[in-house]
């Protein structure tokens, strides 16, 4: 089974066109696509968003009994389906089954035939994934521009005027209850044949996380999981296990090739970050080494750095824009780093706890 890469991640939301407003209008996604009852999609409206190698499907129920409608009652907004890229959809359901993924949607085909004799189709599977998000298997002939023939109408594309800040999906950090990330870990080693490549515990002031990175064997997708500490007093991980109802995306990480630009036109645009203490910066050459960009535009930004054995990786997180203060995002750009460091999980968690508890970074 070759897995290739992230193909796409679905949202389920409240109100499909408002959310498409605010990614387009502040993170620069387009609306390249939209489908429903018209197009075949019974009970609901979809949008795709595009950027970069980005793709984001927005779905909001039209009736109380979709898939989507219950999502959001019972979560609010959030990550419900994460598409994952394979050349052969049949057999890559048929393996995963067998290995002890739930069959959620056996292989079918979406194909369109243009006047000039290419057929475009597209093959997609569904399995079980974590909690109650599912992964669909997409298997893509012809043209990149078609999404889901038949179902999602793909609108002609715009003039690319503006530059793209966002380049492709990094990593999904997943939250999980205590007691569940070595099980969480293990079915994805063992059922889609991740490897596992980091590890970490972390500790802040009473409160403490465990966390293990999955990854696929073309590098192209990566989950971080994370469980809380039961024995230490509860935090934000705990926090958005109880508002989420359960396991679930805690944050979609945007891979970019020029983080201080990105965050810099993210901001004047209106998207709020997390605050960095401006003692983060004191010893940061110390502990990572030499810095590509200017430590005082960092430090303006509050942009993080850390280190593996590869290289540098700088980060950035934004607040969450729901009401259950839930899922957020974060842009990251790797400057030779293939895994993650520890210094900058657990300057998130500070960060996370104090947008929680209503402090800001001095």
């Amino acid at each position: 089974m070759n897995i290739s890469g992230i193909d796409h991640i679905e949202l389920y939301v409240g109100d499909a066109k408002q959310t498409a407003f605010y990614l387009c209008s502040a993170f620069g996604f387009e609306v390249c696509g939209q489908g429903g009852p018209e197009t075949g999609l019974d009970g609901q409206r979809s949008l795709l968003l595009r950027q970069g190698d980005i793709q984001v499907v927005l779905t909001t129920g039209l009736v109380p009994d979709h898939p989507a409608t219950e999502y959001v009652r019972r979560h609010g907004d959030g990550v419900a389906v994460v598409g994952i890229g394979v050349d052969d959809v049949a057999a890559a359901y048929r393996t995963l089954t067998e290995r002890g993924a739930e069959p959620v949607s056996p292989p079918r085909e979406h194909v369109s035939a243009t006047a000039g004799g290419d057929d475009r189709r597209v093959v997609v599977a569904e399995v079980s994934g974590f909690s109650d998000v599912t992964h669909r298997l997409v298997e893509r002939h012809g043209s990149p521009r078609e999404f889901l023939p038949g179902a999602i109408e793909v609108a002609e594309p715009h003039p690319d005027t503006d530059v793209k800040l966002l380049r492709a999906i990094d990593h999904l950090a997943i939250c999980v209850p205590a007691g569940g990330l070595a099980s969480t870990a293990r079915y994805y080693v063992d059922v889609f044949g991740f490897e596992q490549i980091f590890e970490e515990y972390v500790e802040v002031g009473g409160q403490g996380m465990d966390s293990r990175v999955v990854q696929s064997p073309s590098g192209h997708v990566t989950f971080t999981l994370i469980e809380p500490d039961p024995e230490r007093q509860p935090g934000q991980i705990d926090n958005f296990l109880t508002w989420h109802a359960g396991a679930g995306v805690q944050h979609v990480a945007f891979g970019t090739d020029d983080i201080v630009k990105a965050v810099g036109t993210l901001g004047d645009k209106g998207v709020r970050f997390l605050g960095t203490p401006g003692s983060y910066y004191d010893t940061l050459e110390e502990r990572v080494g030499h810095l590509d960009a200017p430590l005082d535009e960092l430090r303006r930004l509050g942009v993080l750095v850390d280190r593996d054995h590869w290289g540098q990786l700088l980060q950035i997180f934004t607040e969450s824009m729901h009401v259950r203060r839930t899922l957020f995002l974060e842009i990251i750009e790797r400057r030779g780093a293939l895994t993650f460091g520890s210094g900058n999980i657990k300057a998130l968690y500070e960060a996370k706890q104090g947008e929680l508890s209503g402090t800001t970074a001095p």
